[in-house]
């Protein structure tokens, strides 16, 4: 008989036909220079099972919802979070959710926050470390985070492209090299703006192991006593990162209890995914307890209505 599955996945897009149609009008086909995945409920969930996966935490991934237009991105936030409520509805112990939001326009994030947590019961919240080169270090984001520390909101930061015009001219697909000095360059600007110290109950889990994170802790602590705890406080993900050479330098900086298991589904594909997960089963720096933890228990503590799935 198969085993039951048992990981928790914190990083699982959603890619609805209505959220790609959407962007479609609006002359957005793509992430990062990657046409949009195909992905319905049913795929995931048949993914799911392939891979032992009990529940999963789906959010909306970079691009995001802003275009240089207000109204459409609350249109899209609330089209997107009711449909994610709906997904949590039809199957409460295999789906949770991070909520979008329509960020930049502070004022009807904020009022979204409260729709999506207290009448859609969502999971969290889902931000991207930048919104046209504007970081979430800064102080626009001062309303929405006290409410987010208020709440203790879980909130999953994924990395977003800046402009094309900010962007470095080379020949390396933005989702390969960008997205990670991207999340580096959030988690520094949180640190610098001393939004972590401000807002110390905000559960901020960052993905792909942090990006650069670990391996520049040392250099990022410079600025000021303090930090490299800053740090630890962090959660992780090890999507498209579990190999010796992230996971040697993240164990030096994460207690084993911040360390989360994703699988990036569907912009992964699910080879490299099957290797991810293999990478975690194999790595000798973790014993069985450890590998529970991250692949599940961790995820418990954060999100316990799953204790069940």
């Amino acid at each position: 008989m198969a085993a039951k599955p048992h990981r928790i996945d914190v990083h699982h897009h959603m890619v609805p036909v209505e959220y790609t149609a959407a962007l479609a009008r609006v002359g957005v086909a793509e992430a990062a220079r990657v046409p949009f995945p195909k992905w319905d409920v049913e795929s995931s969930l048949a993914f799911m099972n392939r891979k032992s996966i009990a529940a999963a935490i789906v959010s909306i991934s970079s691009p995001g919802i802003y275009f240089g237009d207000n109204v459409f991105a609350q249109k899209m936030a609330r089209r997107c979070n009711k449909l994610s409520a709906r997904i949590v509805s039809e199957h409460p112990l295999r789906f949770g959710a991070f909520a979008v939001l329509p960020v930049p326009d502070m004022e009807a994030s904020v009022l979204e926050l409260e729709y999506a947590l207290d009448t859609l019961k969502l999971d969290g919240v889902g931000l991207l470390s930048n919104y046209n080169g504007q970081y979430l270090g800064d102080p626009a984001f001062t309303d929405l985070y006290s409410e987010l520390n208020r709440r203790k909101t879980v909130v999953f930061v994924h990395p977003n492209t800046l402009p094309d015009d900010m962007l470095p001219k080379t020949k390396v697909t933005p989702a390969i090299m960008e997205f990670v000095f991207d999340t580096t360059r959030c988690v520094a600007n949180l640190i610098y703006s001393r939004t972590l110290r401000r807002y110390p109950d905000i559960r901020f889990i960052f993905p792909h192991a942090g990006g650069a994170v670990p391996f520049l802790t040392w250099r990022i602590s410079m600025g000021e006593r303090g930090i490299i705890k800053q740090l630890k406080r962090l959660y992780y993900d090890i999507a498209l990162s579990a190999t010796p050479y992230a996971l040697r330098s993240l164990q030096e900086l994460a207690d084993p209890s911040h360390i989360l298991f994703g699988s990036d589904y569907p912009f992964l594909p699910e080879p490299l995914i099957t290797t991810m997960a293999e990478g975690v089963e194999t790595y000798d720096g973790f014993d069985a307890q450890t590998r529970m933890a991250i692949e599940r228990d961790n995820a418990l503590d954060l999100f316990p209505r799953f204790k069940s799935s």
